[in-house]
This record gives structure tokens, C-alpha cells and sequence, in this order.
């Protein structure tokens, strides 16, 4: 036994009835010391705790210097237990510490296993200290004891028997007896027992130290564990010679999404925004949580009366009252908020759940809490800009004219580079995109774990985005990569950067010989040469590279589109789009015509896959550089009988990709169409069907509308007007036809 006073209380993390009835028991205990279950590691940021900054949601993050994405969060909201004792301890001048077993040797000995099963260091885990069955090989204790009490769900029993009771007297006794039954029906894992023996020796240290009433604060599996001395040297020999490594602690701002069980956290809670509303105002939490829910509601533009608000919580009540509750929980509030609300659509209680529910809270923290120099050189930067750090998903409209504007779509395409992901680019529709961005800004807590591990490459965002891109770039060889990776260094005003990844560019150029990556390497030099002046970017250093990329391109066409599969000749189709774009923007004249000169080549070439010349017919099409007689002759040598029919339809699909319009406008193609579709074998037209309905798939409605008006307006004798008949064709049954052919007119849109 102990010598001391020693108060064990069994807690469940995140819980506001937990945190209240706590905060009720030390207030009566009056403790010397507070041992919260937490890592020692960071006894020595827990002042910070105290610092009038300092918000919840917060998160201590534990993590390897060599390797910050081998990281471990303890996160923190202001009805967690474990911060209302810290805040208790700090209010009253009480020491207060950690006690569980240290991340130093935790991670020590995880590497020590992933080493031995040949794994790597792993990606950042959650700060779960509560792990459910699939972790640790042990039952979680709330499912077991609400399946005990006949629940289905864990979380309406820990409300019901914890959070919404009135009279807290001997829960935390209860709940120990309870963890006590579980304990006894459960083999304790290797990793419990060890963490359990090093809060028994920190007990043990503490008593030793003089502290006569210690008041000791655990997750309340670990309970009965602890109220107990135990062995001291079974725990000795238990912790004898385990291996430790170094660690670095930071405070950091969390979220109220990130305590959810939504994002995976097994620590987490089902609604913290609904705990937020028990912590604040436990008697009154059902009326507010429904004026709140209204008054989301009606911010969208929705319906929620006063009157509708009284009648919900009268619904509330009487649900309660059937359950013989004391008073109505999260269910009996969603059931009528669906009722009386969202009359019954589950879309706005899906607003509910994410707004209210769970909540879009992020903490604060200290700028003394800044643990590299990175994180303080976003946050100064960010200030200077403007751009506020929020969970909440918000759209930027940047116009790039604009200073500010243009220095905050440098740092987000900085990063980028960095692969830290607050603002992601967005298509913009409606707008030039020459001095227009649009970005979706999010924050997520991992943010502050990514700027750990990019700190390795600067103390600031444009040292460690330039020194990131430099190395990628002599880490890639493919020039298609290396010139998109040119224009991000471009849009984010890395002028060293620039000219190294330049280099590379020019140096894997003059060495690839694959066609089809060169011809995706010009387009993004294209888009930096022809709107680099928004930016104020020197392009003039492009242009030499753009010529050498486009005549090598040139050169290689007619070899590069020669013995291609229809896989091949797809991609080809595609890499000749996105040049043909990079051409229209370059806008000389010269590499125009060099173009069209070498689409003409192609287009009259037998070795080249069909889809390949009948895209390259398009092309000139479109540029008015193929006559209608050309054009006819073309479509008829492609589309003659004595073309495999399968030939046929890959140039038909190469000549209609992206429009349709080709056939309404040029007669020529269309009675070429006609005609092949007509002397097709009846045993091959339905072979044949599935690659001509692939070629119009794409058309658009005012497209089909038009072919159909096109038909309407023909003459009887037109050549497109009907197929010759056969000679073994049956009659027209013209009393079936005239059933018929007003609703096959109205499809194509005829009148």
C-alpha cells in the first residue's frame, strides 16, 4: 500500500462529465501534486500551459529530430481532464507532471521491432492512449462495459452513465471497480504492463520527495493499477535496460475535426462540439445546441423559426421522456432537429453534424512555443499577408495585378514545394486565368509536422522551397517532370532555383529521346513564357530552350508516330493536343507553320496509325489550313472500302475527338460517312457499331441537335439521305414507319 494519500482518478479522455467531476475532486482533495498520464518528455514545456495564449484544442507533438514524421500527438480541448487538471495544478502554484512512460523509450523500442521485422520508420501516428482491440490486443473498455449495460453504442452510454449525470459522488470509485472486473478477464499487454510500472516508480519518486497528498490522474483502464504500490522490483526488472532515443516537444493548435473519430484518431470523440456545449452549459446544453442548430440553419438560407425551435425541444423532451431519460441526449436532439428542422432530409443534419457536432474550433498557442525556425517564418509571413490560420475549408480569389496578391500565391506555390498542402489551386472559371488564381485554404494540424520535417532544407519558406526544388530536380531525369517542376519554381520567384533546375532541363533535353515527354515537357514552358510578365518573371532565359525542345519534337514526329498500338496512339493523340495548346500560346508565326507542315506530313502518311492522322485532320481543320476538297479527298481514301473497318473508325475518331462539328460543316466528310456507313457488311456493322458510337460520345447536345436538323434539311435525293437499298431488303412496313419516325426525328432533332 501506499504511504501517502495517494487519489487515483480513472478518467476517459475528452470527457466534459469526467473533467467536471474531476475538477470537483481535486477542489476537495487540495493536492500537493498532480501526476497527469502524459509523456515526461515534456515536463518541460508544461508551463506554457499556463500562458495566457494558450487556447484549446492544443497538442503536445512529440517527435524524432533525425525523423519528424515519427511524431505522436496528445491532444487536448478545454473538457479534457487532463487539461483541466494541469490548468487546476497551475491555477493553485501545485506541481504538476507526467508520468507516463517516456517517449524516448517508447520510440526506442518501436524502432528496435521495425528494425527487426525488416520495416522502415513509419509515418506519424496518432496520439491514441486508449487503443481499441485491433491495436493492442486488449478489449476497449467502454465497449465492453456499454455491451454489459445492453448498449449498442459505447458513446450513448458514456453520456448517459457519465456526462449528463447530475450526481458525480463515487464515479470515479465506480468506474475504477469496473476497469478492475475488465482487468481480470483480459491478458495485460507487454506495453501496459511497462507503461504502468514507470507510473508506479514515478509515484514512488513522488512520495519520496515528501508530497503527501498526490492526486493522480489516468486513463481509467490503467486505474486499478495504479491504487496499489505494487512490486518495486518486479517494476525495476521490468524496465531494466530499455532503450531509449531523443525527442523533441512542442505545444501545437488542434482542432476540434481532428479530436473525432472521423479522422481517425482512436483517442478522439464522436462530437466535441456537442462536449463543448456540455462543458459550458451542462442544464442548459439541449436548448442551446438547438438555437445554435437554427441558427446555422437559417445563415444558409434555410427554414428554422423561433416556432420551430420551441417545437424541437418539446420533441426533445418527450423522446427523452419515452427512454426514460433524465433529460434529452445527442440522439433525441438529432432526431428532432431531423423531424422538425430538415423536416425529414438528411442533407441539413449532415450541416448539423459537421458545424455543430463536430465543430470547426482550432486552438492557439504561444509564439514562444514555436519549436523551429520555419514554423516562425510562416506565421510572420502570414501575418504580413493577412492569411488567417483556420480549420475551416474557405476559397481566395488572388488577383495577381495586386502586390499582396501576388506575394500570397508565392508563398502558397513555395508550399508547395514543400509538400505542405494549406492552399491547393483551384480551376477558375468565369475569369482570365493570366491574372486571376484561385486557391482552397485548409489547415490541418500535420501542417506543424510537415514544417518540422521541411525544416531540414531552411530556416525559412523560400531557403527550404528552393533548396527542396534544387534537389528534386538532380533527383529526376525525366524532362517532362524537370519542366513542370520549372514552373512551380518560376510561379513561386526562386530566381536560384530557376537557373539550376534550368540547367537540368536543358542537359536531360539534349539527351532524351522520347518524343512524347518532350512534347509534355513544352507546355508548361509555354504557359511560363507567354504569362511570366503577370509575375514580373524573367522568361527571355526560356526561349532558347523552347526552340531546342520544339525542333527536336519536330524531328522526331514522324518516326515517334510510326508502329503504334491503339494505346500508343491514344497517348500520342493527347501529347499532340497539349502541344498544339503550347503553340497557340508561344504565338510565332514560324513554329506555326513548321507545325502545320508536319501535320500535313502525317495526315498522308499509310505507316501512321489511323487516329494519329485523323487527329492531325482535325488539327489543320481547325487552323483552316485543309480545303473542302482536301478535306473530302482525305475522308474518302480513309473511309473507302478498302480500308479494314477498323482502321476506318480509329481516323473517324481522330477527326471527330472534342467536336463534332466538323460534320456539320464540311459536306464532304459527312457523305464520306455516309457512304462507309452504308457498304458496310451487315455482318461487320455490328462490330463496327460500339467504335463509330465511341468516336460521337463526345459530341454535346446543340451538336447532336444540329446533325439532327442537318438530316431534316436534306433533299430526298441527297446522298446522306438514306442508304441504297438492298436487294434482299425486305419492304417498308410504312404504317410501322409512320409510328416511328416522329419520335426518331424529335431524338435527332428534326421537326
Amino acid at each position: 500500500m501506499w504511504l501517502s494519500v495517494i487519489s487515483v482518478f480513472g478518467i476517459r479522455h475528452h470527457g466534459p462529465g469526467s473533467a467536471r467531476s474531476l475538477r470537483r475532486a481535486l477542489e476537495a482533495l487540495g493536492p500537493d501534486l498532480v501526476l497527469v498520464e502524459g509523456p515526461p518528455d515534456a515536463d518541460a514545456v508544461l508551463p506554457l500551459a499556463a500562458d495566457a495564449a494558450m487556447r484549446p484544442p492544443v497538442a503536445l507533438l512529440v517527435y524524432r529530430p533525425e525523423a519528424p514524421r515519427r511524431a505522436v500527438f496528445y491532444p487536448f480541448a478545454e473538457f479534457s481532464p487532463e487539461w483541466q487538471a494541469i490548468r487546476f495544478a497551475q491555477e493553485r502554484g501545485v506541481p504538476v507532471r507526467f508520468m507516463d512512460l517516456p517517449l524516448t523509450i517508447q520510440f526506442a523500442r518501436e524502432e528496435a521491432q521495425a528494425s527487426t521485422a525488416g520495416d522502415g520508420d513509419g509515418e506519424a501516428k496518432s496520439g491514441a492512449r486508449e487503443p481499441v482491440v485491433a491495436e493492442t490486443g486488449r478489449i476497449d473498455p467502454l465497449i465492453a462495459l456499454a455491451a454489459a449495460a445492453g448498449y449498442d453504442d459505447h458513446e450513448l452510454w458514456w453520456e448517459h452513465q457519465v456526462e449528463r449525470r447530475e450526481d458525480a459522488a463515487g464515479i470515479f470509485e465506480a468506474i475504477s471497480e469496473a476497469m478492475q472486473a475488465l482487468r481480470a478477464e483480459t491478458t495485460i499487454s507487454d506495453h501496459d504492463l511497462a507503461r504502468e510500472a514507470f507510473m508506479r516508480q514515478t509515484i514512488r519518486a513522488a512520495v519520496k520527495q515528501g508530497h503527501g497528498r498526490i492526486a493522480v490522474v489516468c486513463g481509467a483502464w490503467h486505474a486499478p493499477a495504479l491504487t496499489d504500490s505494487g512490486s518495486v522490483r518486479a517494476d525495476t526488472q521490468l524496465l531494466k535496460g530499455l532503450p531509449r532515443t531523443k525527442v523533441d516537444v512542442a505545444w501545437i493548435p488542434w482542432t476540434y475535426s481532428r479530436l473525432s473519430y472521423r479522422s481517425g484518431y482512436g483517442a478522439g470523440v464522436d462530437s466535441p462540439g456537442w462536449y463543448h456545449h456540455l462543458w459550458l452549459a451542462p442544464e442548459r446544453a439541449p436548448v442551446r445546441w438547438l438555437v445554435e442548430a437554427a441558427r446555422l440553419l437559417r445563415a444558409e438560407d434555410l427554414e428554422a423559426p423561433s416556432a420551430s425551435v420551441i417545437e424541437a425541444a418539446r420533441l426533445a423532451d418527450a423522446l427523452a421522456g419515452m427512454r426514460d431519460l433524465a433529460g434529452p441526449g445527442l440522439p433525441e436532439l438529432r432526431e428532432a432537429a431531423l423531424s422538425v428542422y430538415c423536416r425529414g432530409q438528411h442533407a441539413p443534419l449532415q450541416l448539423i453534424r459537421t458545424r455543430l457536432e463536430i465543430g470547426s474550433v482550432i486552438g492557439e498557442v504561444p509564439d514562444a512555443a514555436t519549436i523551429v525556425p520555419l514554423q516562425r517564418d510562416l506565421r510572420d509571413t502570414s501575418r504580413r499577408l493577412r492569411l488567417k490560420v483556420s480549420e475551416e475549408i474557405r476559397t481566395l480569389d488572388l488577383d495577381l495585378r495586386k502586390d499582396i496578391d501576388r506575394e500570397r500565391s508565392v508563398l502558397f506555390h513555395r508550399l508547395g514545394l514543400l509538400d505542405l498542402r494549406w492552399a491547393t489551386p483551384q480551376q477558375m472559371s468565369g475569369r482570365s486565368g493570366t491574372f486571376h488564381e484561385l486557391w482552397q485554404l485548409e489547415w490541418e494540424p500535420e501542417m506543424e509536422v510537415a514544417l518540422v520535417d521541411a525544416s531540414v532544407w531552411g530556416s525559412t519558406i523560400a531557403d527550404a522551397s528552393s533548396a527542396s526544388a534544387r534537389h528534386v530536380a538532380d533527383a529526376t531525369g525525366d524532362v517532362a517532370e524537370l519542366t513542370a517542376l520549372l514552373d512551380r519554381v518560376i510561379l513561386s520567384d526562386l530566381i536560384g532555383a530557376i537557373d539550376h533546375v534550368l540547367a537540368r532541363v536543358q542537359d536531360r533535353a539534349a539527351l532524351s529521346s522520347d518524343v512524347r515527354r518532350l512534347m509534355a515537357a513544352l507546355p508548361p514552358l509555354a504557359r511560363v513564357a507567354r504569362y511570366g510578365d503577370v509575375r514580373k518573371t524573367p522568361t527571355e532565359r526560356l526561349r532558347p530552350v523552347i526552340d531546342g525542345l520544339f525542333e527536336r519534337i519536330l524531328v522526331g514526329m514522324p518516326l515517334a508516330c510510326v508502329a503504334l498500338d491503339d494505346d500508343a496512339a491514344a497517348e500520342m493523340v493527347e501529347a499532340m493536343s497539349q502541344l498544339q495548346h503550347a503553340i497557340d500560346l508561344l504565338e510565332r508565326t514560324d513554329e506555326r507553320d513548321e507545325w502545320q507542315a508536319t501535320l500535313r506530313a502525317l495526315s498522308a502518311r499509310d505507316a501512321v496509325h489511323p487516329l494519329v492522322r485523323g487527329y492531325c485532320c482535325r488539327l489543320l481543320v481547325e487552323q483552316q489550313q485543309l480545303d473542302e476538297a482536301e478535306l473530302g479527298r482525305l475522308s474518302s481514301l480513309a473511309l473507302s472500302a478498302a480500308v479494314p473497318s477498323e482502321h476506318a473508325a480509329a481516323w473517324l475518331t481522330g477527326l471527330l475527338r472534342g467536336s463534332g462539328l466538323v460534320l456539320v460543316h464540311h459536306d464532304a466528310v459527312w457523305s464520306a460517312l455516309d457512304r462507309w456507313l452504308g457498304e458496310l457488311p451487315l455482318d461487320r456493322f455490328p462490330a463496327m457499331l460500339p467504335l463509330v458510337r465511341r468516336a460521337f460520345a463526345g459530341f454535346s447536345q446543340p451538336e447532336r441537335r444540329a446533325m439532327g436538323e442537318k438530316i431534316a434539311r436534306m433533299a430526298p435525293g441527297d446522298p446522306g439521305r438514306r442508304p441504297a437499298a438492298l436487294d434482299d431488303e425486305p419492304p417498308i412496313d410504312l404504317d410501322r414507319a409512320s409510328v416511328v419516325l416522329p419520335v426518331f426525328a424529335r431524338i435527332l432533332g428534326g421537326r
